[in-house]
């Protein structure tokens, strides 16, 4: 075996200890004292290593004796160091508890903080001998330390520089750099959690800390540990502060065991408060041969109230029930003087209850408590008394039941079936044969399946999977085939039970036809609606068409007669133009509420060009009807079609016109970063609107008509008053630019229209792109146009117009073959006018493409109507509308390929 090393010699370890120390009985009696102390306290000096012992710590220290003696006696009840600072006194004094074998305080260590080895100052007195003493005190002094159960650390300087640290302060702490560096060194965790502060403080003051359960977070640690703390100054031969002795524990576990505990207790408080259970603590009271004769509530829970509808917390039971029956005195005394549980059951005339009770003794049974559990069990003992009487006349109630039943299965018009799991019946009622024709017998003959018809065979056999392994049937239908071939529809409900099927059915044939009429029905109401729609639609149209057509045919037939005076036929060919522009201006307004217009947005201060419109509304309106305008001074941006948002407001201003009779008060105001309600079922929207209003003080619109107002060729004004296309045109453009137009009326009110468009940013550019120079000559300078029109009268009629304004063309038929022509480097021409619709490829696409391939070549289109325009017009490409004059061909052509113009495929 491994010889052992001999055990420290504690007695001349604390001997030769540079500090003071006393070692007392917790009486606070001296029963030892080293070396330092006693050359502390001069006086006793001479008498010895045993000068002090068994002397009383009030005896060997008068002034100080009251507050040392509390000390010694927080120390010892608390098991934890206690430290005192006497008033008047340079020094401080730590009572350490020493626990012996059985975990008991057996001692207290006192140590005083006046320096108990002479300053350097002063050592010359000292002799070699006590030099060397004094060294091995400090070996000494440091295996007392590693001995001790807490941890333990030496700080010195003002920057407190780690001089020690025993092996518990390094298992707490963590393998660092201790020795030789600072505080803020070795543990830079603590920057914020006040240690640095708090040894300062002590270190300046002079004054020891101490604290109890102290939170710190150190590096590597998954939370919070808890430490008792003692922060004790160290002082030289002239009483200043050289350092601090770091001692403590860490009592983690216990802190959190104690707040375990306490969450313990709270949750069974909580438990207790918030159960419906009655409990209650009772102090039994016995008479001297044992015999229990009374107990007081010693606490209960909010439910002992309600269970007993008696609140006698704190009473004895011969205070409020003087007449208790004696077994509840037997029961709960048993239990105190045994220590065994009951349960049982018993009535207290006093409560007029019957209980369910289960006691238990609790406590120290020197103090006999009994904890008591209960439940009011009144109604179910009334219940078991009428069962009791119920069962005595069972057999009678069984077989009237049974007739009940009997008469229910066969007098049902509902359908009662029981069914194996494989599919056969078990049991039918009459109903079945009465709705479907077969016997009974022949209904259980057969699976069940064979009359399913054929369409609902998978749906069923799902379904009776479902019940095989457990699962409710849902309200389930299908069609079972009568005797006669035809089929009915059953709708089924059904549970599994003991391996069977039960199931409710009812017949819903006469339901099911009723449903396809009704959709039928519905569906014919919708196609009359449609076709009514269209009807009106297309006869407006026609009408309006045909009365423009009417205009064309006479004037063109005027126009071929050879002696028509030159001041007629200018007045014909005036005629057939206002003609086509009224014709283009109809197309426009149905494409408008349509939403099918190609628009050309750009954005605008909205508050400007409603007051420019004002003007114009003023020219429109007449002089009876005074125009108001009430636009705020700060700009609102949208983006939109100027002339449509224009021809917008004129429209709602010649309806608002008409409704005053040509008389009255036109307001037109702006309300900018409202957001959009819903309007007519459509969902509003929370982002930033402008709000145009247009109010007039007419007689209102009808409330059985405001729902249609915005229909096309829906007027109430008279024949050839107006087209019914004003408004719709107002709707179609405001759904096309993101927006909505509302109305409010009331009759003899007047009326409000309000016109939202979503705001947008300020333009950053000025200047309309696609806005064609009035002043710009539209002949050409033989300009080469290469034309792409797959229809062949508008390409023959447009190279011919070109010709005549100066251009040279070249045509293709489609944009494959323009493609073609152009070649990689444009084969020379100037610019490309393309119609969008083609088939193939379209124009647009063929823009896109020239964008890339050639983009100094400009691109021009032409269209009359384009899905893919109307639904994204920043495609960047110049548009010319249809139909389009020679006129504004000739200008737009010669805008986009003048020197300068800066335009390009894109």
């Amino acid at each position: 075996m491994t010889a052992q090393p001999p055990a420290p010699d504690y007695r001349s370890l604390f001997e030769a200890a540079p500090h003071p120390y006393l070692v007392l009985d917790p009486q606070g009696r001296v029963v030892a004292a080293n070396r330092a102390y006693r050359l502390s306290c001069r006086d006793d000096a001479d008498r010895g290593p045993d000068g002090l012992v068994g002397r009383h710590l009030g005896e060997v220290c008068p002034d100080e004796g009251a507050p040392l003696q509390a000390s010694i006696a927080r120390a010892v009840a608390t098991g934890r160091p206690d430290t005192v600072a006497p008033e008047g006194v340079a020094w401080s004094v730590t009572h350490i508890p020493v626990r012996d074998a059985t975990g008991a305080v057996g001692a207290v260590l006192h140590h005083r903080s006046c320096p108990a080895i002479p300053s350097p100052a002063s050592q010359d007195t000292l002799d070699l001998q006590d030099t060397s003493a004094l060294q091995e005190a400090h070996q000494r002094r440091e295996q007392i330390f590693q001995q001790m159960p807490g941890f333990v650390a030496v700080l010195r300087g003002p920057t407190h520089v780690f001089e020690y640290v025993n092996d518990a302060y390094v298992a707490i702490a963590g393998e660092r750099d201790f020795v030789g560096h600072t505080v803020h060194e070795a543990f830079p965790e603590l920057a914020d959690q006040g240690f640095y502060e708090l040894l300062d403080t002590v270190y300046r003051t002079g004054r020891p800390f101490a604290a109890r359960a102290m939170p710190i977070l150190l590096t590597g640690d998954e939370g919070e540990r808890a430490i008792d703390l003692l922060y004790q100054p160290l002082r030289d031969g002239s009483g200043s502060v050289t350092g601090i002795f770091v001692g403590g524990y860490d009592v983690t576990e216990q802190v959190r065991s104690r707040a375990a505990l306490r969450d313990s207790e709270d949750r069974y408080r909580t438990l207790l408060e918030s159960i419906d259970v009655g409990f209650c603590i009772l102090e039994m009271k016995f008479d001297g041969e044992g015999c229990a004769v009374d107990y007081r509530i010693a606490e209960a829970n909010p439910a002992f109230v309600r269970q007993t509808g008696a609140d006698v917390a704190g009473l004895w039971v011969s205070e409020f029930a003087p007449d208790l029956e004696r077994h509840w005195f037997d029961s709960y005394g048993r239990v105190a003087l045994t220590g065994e549980p009951v349960h049982f059951e018993n009535q207290a005339d006093v409560f007029g209850r019957w209980f369910d009770v289960r006691a238990l003794r609790v406590g120290d049974p020197a103090q006999p408590k009994v904890a008591v559990f209960f439940s009011d069990i009144s109604d179910r003992k009334r219940m078991e008394e009428a069962l009791r009487v119920l069962n005595a006349s069972l057999e009678e109630q069984v077989a009237q039941r049974t007739a009940e039943r009997d008469q229910i299965w066969r007098a049902s018009t509902d359908l009662f079936c029981v069914a194996t799991l494989d599919g056969y019946f078990v049991s039918l009622n009459p109903a079945w044969t009465a709705l479907l024709g077969w016997s009974e017998s022949e209904l259980l003959a057969r699976p069940f399946l064979d009359l399913v018809h054929p369409d609902d065979v998978p749906a069923t056999v799902a379904a009776a999977e479902g019940l095989a392994r457990g699962e409710p049937l849902p309200t389930f239908e299908n069609r079972y085939r009568h005797r006669d071939g035809s089929h009915r529809w059953l709708s089924w409900n059904a549970v599994p039970r003991d391996g069977r099927i039960y199931a409710t059915v009812r017949d819903v044939t006469a339901l099911k036809a009723q449903t396809v009429a009704l959709a039928q029905a519905e569906e014919a109401l919708r196609q009359s609606q449609k076709m009514e729609a269209v009807g009106q639609l297309t006869g407006g149209v026609a009408h309006d068409f045909n009365n423009l057509l009417t205009i064309i045919r006479s004037s063109v037939d005027f126009l071929r007669r050879p002696e028509l005076p030159e001041a007629r036929k200018a007045r014909y060919l005036d005629a057939v133009s206002d003609t086509v522009d009224r014709a283009a201006k109809l197309t426009g307004q149905l494409l408008a509420f349509a939403r099918r217009q190609a628009l050309s947005p750009a954005v605008f201060d909205v508050g400007d060009k409603v007051r420019g419109v004002a003007d114009m509304i003023d020219t429109v309106t007449g002089t009876r009807v005074r125009v108001v305008v009430a636009v705020p001074d700060e700009p609102c941006f949208v983006r939109a079609d100027l002339s449509q948002f224009e021809t917008a407001l004129i429209n709602m201003a010649v309806n608002a016109r008409d409704a005053m009779e040509g008389e009255g008060t036109l307001t037109l105001s702006l309300t900018g970063g409202v957001p959009m309600p819903p309007i007519r079922g459509h969902a509003g929207s929370q982002n930033a609107f402008a709000a145009v209003s247009l109010t007039d003080t007419g007689l209102g619109v009808p409330p059985d008509l405001i729902g249609r107002i915005f229909e096309p060729f829906f007027t109430t004004k008279e024949v050839g008053r107006g087209t019914g296309l004003g408004l719709s045109q107002v709707f179609g453009f405001a759904k096309q630019s993101g927006g909505d137009v509302d109305v409010t009326s009331r009759p003899g009110g007047g009326a409000t229209f309000t016109l939202y468009l979503p705001e947008a940013p300020a333009a950053t550019e000025s200047g309309d792109r696609g806005g064609a120079d009035a002043s710009a000559s539209p002949m050409g300078a033989g300009e080469s146009v290469l034309v792409v029109e797959d229809n062949i009268e508008v390409g023959r009629f447009c190279t011919q117009i070109l010709q005549d304004l100066g251009y040279r063309t070249t045509w293709a038929t489609n944009a494959e073959e323009a493609l073609d022509r152009l070649g990689a480097d444009g084969a020379g021409f100037d610019v490309v006018f393309s119609d969008v619709v083609m088939p193939g490829m379209g124009g647009l696409a063929l823009a896109h493409e020239l964008r890339r391939r050639l983009p100094r070549l400009p691109v021009v289109l032409a269209s009359g109507y384009s899905h893919v325009l109307a639904q994204d017009d920043a495609h960047g490409f110049e548009l010319l509308h249809k139909p389009y004059s020679a006129e504004q061909l000739g200008q737009i052509l010669r805008r986009v390929t003048r020197p300068g113009s800066g335009h390009r495929a894109g």
